[in-house]
């Protein structure tokens, strides 16, 4: 599955919302793409337009044009039977320093992030 989208948007910690970290975006398409974790939970939630899933495994590779998001075979239902969401960046207004913090964060100790910056 692939998203194209020209700007991420990137929450380290909210203090709003009991310090969640958050990456959403919508894309050119009008999908909506939301993943999210609590400081406090051990599990990343994904939300694709309207379908919230908790995802057991997860790997995130990030570049300066492109988020890959890998899910274990189990989650599949989260990405509509794909194994694999590419979300390509069209813009270069997007705050990679601040998306890199707030994927380390979601992934710490609950999945696997690569880094191509």
């Amino acid at each position: 599955m692939q998203l194209t989208t020209p700007l991420l948007f990137a929450t380290p910690c909210d203090d709003e919302e009991d310090n969640m970290a958050t990456l959403c975006c919508h894309s050119d398409q009008g999908q909506m793409f939301l993943l999210t974790r609590y400081p406090d939970e051990d599990t990343v939630d994904l939300t694709l337009d309207d379908e919230p899933s908790t995802l057991d495994g997860i790997k995130i590779t990030f570049s300066a044009k492109r988020l890959l998001l890998e899910v274990a075979a189990g989650d599949t239902d989260a990405l509509k039977g794909d194994e694999t969401l590419e979300i390509v960046l069209t813009s270069d207004g997007n705050d990679l320093a601040e998306i890199d913090e707030t994927l380390r964060i979601i992934l710490n100790g609950t999945g696997t992030y690569v880094s191509e910056l």
